[in-house]
């Protein structure tokens, strides 16, 4: 597994912009440059903090039910593009009984307009992909480099069965068409990172399984 690029560990002062070159003592890794990272399978040893170059794009992939707008929710201080936060938004304004699939492509619109938006910014932005739209990872990846920045990957390793349970829990799934897709389109994802080949676009990759992902506290940007 390939992992030149991760640099010790980092962490800047709450509240302030964190230093691209000064080392602090903290349990995080700063990526700077290719590196394909496994933190699967490593508890009580997974890094609080990953960091990122000022510009760059971080994409969050795994499973429906995975984890994705919990991890994003809980650890990203920044601009985020969340689909689960638009479809909240539009949900809490429709009639409670209408179903979602009437208002999907709404929310789909809402959603891709509002990450238009921020990469017009220039922003430094974190973005949740399901992993089976790699027309989404090819648009971040030119993106970043017309900016002369890179695309990361953050990728949720969780088995089916506990996707499908965090798919129950939330209340929501979708179709087993849907999950399957999703399923086979991730599990090449994975299958790649292990033999240390990224994405096309994509300057590298970090496998997190759920203990991985629990532990992470900031995924965040160098100010």
């Amino acid at each position: 597994m390939h992992s030149s690029g991760a640099q010790g560990t980092f962490e800047a002062p709450r509240g302030a912009p964190v230093p691209c070159r000064q080392a602090l003592p903290a349990r995080g890794l700063l990526f700077q440059g290719p590196v394909i990272r496994d933190l699967r399978a490593r508890a009580g040893h997974s890094p609080q903090r990953l960091l990122f170059g000022a510009g760059d794009l971080v994409v969050v992939s795994g499973l429906p039910g995975s984890g994705k707008s919990t991890l994003m929710q809980r650890s990203v201080p920044g601009p985020r593009i969340d689909s689960h936060d638009t479809r909240e938004h539009f949900a809490a304004r429709m009639p409670r009984l209408l179903p979602y699939t009437v208002y999907r492509p709404l929310v789909r619109l809402a959603h891709y307009a509002g990450l238009h938006r921020a990469l017009r910014a220039g922003e430094s932005v974190v973005v949740h992909d399901c992993g089976s739209q790699a027309w989404v990872r090819r648009w971040l990846a030119r993106e970043a480099a017309r900016r002369g920045r890179a695309l990361h990957l953050l990728l949720l390793d969780v088995d089916p069965d506990t996707a499908l349970a965090g798919q129950r829990e939330r209340g929501r799934g979708v179709s087993q068409y849907a999950f399957a897709r999703h399923r086979r389109a991730v599990t090449r994802l994975v299958r790649d990172a292990e033999n240390g080949r990224a994405p096309a676009g994509c300057a590298g990759v970090v496998l997190l399984d759920r203990p991985a992902a629990d532990a992470l506290r900031t995924v965040g940007f160098c100010g």
